[in-house]
């Protein structure tokens, strides 16, 4: 049996240069509750992001860096967002 073949349109031919969004009409995301307060998303630059093979392989080595700061040295978050020493 053939596989039927794939047409690639042209860019210009399926993009507009703007789109028209109802809003009125836009679904919460059923999954969002579930990652609330438990997951930061860090955008990576190429070359740091090509060091890592995994998100594993980040979390791993960002663990290591963070004991290796002496306690004194941490910067943390307050409540309001404001950063204080611990």
């Amino acid at each position: 049996m053939k596989r039927a073949r794939k047409t690639v349109l042209e860019p210009s031919e399926d993009l507009r240069s703007e789109y028209s969004f109802d809003y009125s009409k836009a679904k919460k995301n059923p999954y969002a509750a579930r990652l609330e307060g438990r997951t930061v998303a860090v955008v990576l630059e190429p070359d740091v992001a090509a060091a890592f093979p995994t998100s594993k392989a980040v979390n791993r080595q960002l663990r290591a860096v963070v004991r290796a700061v002496p306690r004194r040295a941490r910067v943390s978050r307050s409540r309001r967002g404001g950063r204080t020493r611990s």
